[in-house]
């Protein structure tokens, strides 16, 4: 395939995922951030965590995008009495041909919306969070890969916490991006209000993506051109979430608890280039790392019990190594 012919297959697959925005914009008003997050997720091929209060659309934009995409997507309602099997599946016996047969839980699908995961025990979230790393589920003595596109899309309340089980950091980690969603403007409001309480039906989005655009505009975004300066950047900023002294921010060293792994870097590279090919363009800058920074690093940089005495946050420690790392 020559030069041309890739940028013009390019431009046609960016239109698509245009097209997806748009026919999104169609049932949601507002959160574009968390829309283009979404987006992100499904071009870098990583799972999405959305954490917000109830009643800001997480569930609704996560269905609405599986029907403007043609895929296969199943919703598990996390709750404390749940087993793994309740996700990944179970063998039934069967008494008249006295043999076992594997029943597959909701975990099969394209897009699976795992709502309100912090509500379901531990055993629960590790057969979820096993099924999104390896990407196959065991049932019995038989294994099943997950077919591709999989990408688990959950959300959380951060408020509430009884009855809840927090996802541990190593658990966390799983996430390629955790997306705090907002309370929309009043201007918003008012039109989510028109819309959703007015008196025609509720609008519903159309299918305007096949799993083979995505799977098609993933290798594209992969291909997206990344210099060696902004890789250095990249490393520059997760360096400097392990060891702020040496990178010349020592009043962090006190505020951090643990820095962000290998897979905060690997994760930052491949969100910066699907956030560069979502802009239209055949190359990433500093500046896509830099937009996307907070939402692969946020749940990756564990601060101490003196930066919360301080009300100090992960993103208030981001926002310090963003400005203090040099920009090539």
């Amino acid at each position: 395939m020559t030069g041309s012919q890739q940028r013009r297959d390019n431009a046609g697959l960016h239109d698509t995922f245009q097209n997806l925005r748009a026919e999104v914009g169609k049932v949601l008003v507002g959160q574009e951030e968390m829309v283009e997050r979404l987006l992100v997720g499904f071009l870098a091929g990583g799972h999405v965590l959305l954490e917000g209060v109830p009643g800001l659309a997480k569930t609704l934009v996560i269905r609405t995008l599986a029907d403007a995409i043609e895929a296969r997507f199943s919703r598990i309602q996390f709750t404390p009495d749940m087993l793994p099997g309740d996700v990944t599946g179970t063998q039934i016996f069967n008494p008249k041909e006295g043999s076992y047969a594997v029943k597959k839980g909701p975990v099969f699908g394209n897009l699976v919306l795992a709502d309100e995961i912090n509500r379901a025990p531990a055993k629960v979230q590790a057969a979820l969070l096993e099924a999104m790393q390896e990407r196959q589920v065991t049932i019995g003595d038989q294994s099943f890969r997950l077919e591709d596109p999989f990408l688990v899309l959950a959300t959380q309340n951060p408020i509430e916490q009884e009855g809840t089980y927090p996802l541990p950091e190593a658990q966390l980690d799983r996430f390629m991006l955790k997306v705090r969603v907002g309370y929309p403007s009043k201007e918003d409001e008012l039109k989510i209000i028109d819309r959703m309480a007015g008196a025609g039906a509720e609008p519903r989005a159309s299918a305007v993506m096949t799993l083979d655009d995505i799977l098609a505009a993933r290798d594209a975004a992969r291909a997206v051109f990344l210099d060696d300066k902004v890789k250095r950047y990249v490393v520059e900023l997760v360096s400097a979430t392990r060891d702020p002294a040496a990178a010349g921010m020592p009043q962090l060293a006190s505020l951090i608890e643990n820095g962000a792994s290998v897979r905060a870097s690997i994760n930052l590279i491949k969100v910066a280039k699907a956030h560069a090919f979502l802009a239209g363009r055949d190359y990433a800058s500093p500046h896509d790392v830099k937009t996307i920074a907070h939402d692969v690093l946020r749940h990756r940089v564990l601060i101490t019990f003196e930066a919360e005495a301080e009300s100090k946050t992960s993103d208030d420690i981001i926002d310090i190594i963003l400005d203090n790392v040099e920009v090539p």
